[in-house]
């Protein structure tokens, strides 16, 4: 369980994090209000994991409140925890928070 859990965090703007390298997720979201979450996925190992990046991204999005979001994921077979942290990091940028690292809380 994440400490510090937001209510409600609204996506602002585009934003992006992470790479097209090797091992490692493009993950970029975009506002999608009051359309819920749409993720586009381009993944290597798409057949073999789809459905478990999909999950993690979903889940990642209802720990930290996010409701209403547009997510392109393009992933060259990136492991969860890095999937996890490339969706966090875009996802406060998204909406103008600053991420407590250490503490796993957004700041508006």
């Amino acid at each position: 369980d994440r400490k510090g859990k937001v209510i409600c965090l609204e996506i602002k703007k585009e934003a992006y994090a992470g790479t097209q390298e090797s091992s490692d997720v493009l993950v970029l979201v975009r506002p999608n209000e009051g359309r819920g979450i749409k993720i586009d996925l381009e993944s290597v190992v798409k057949t073999t994991f789809g459905s478990q990046i999909l999950t993690t991204v979903r889940k990642v999005c209802s720990e930290m409140g996010v409701t209403d979001a547009y997510l392109e994921l393009r992933d060259k077979g990136a492991i969860d925890c890095v999937i996890r942290a490339r969706v966090e990091a875009a996802v406060c940028r998204a909406a103008e928070v600053r991420c407590d690292w250490e503490g796993e809380t957004c700041h508006g």
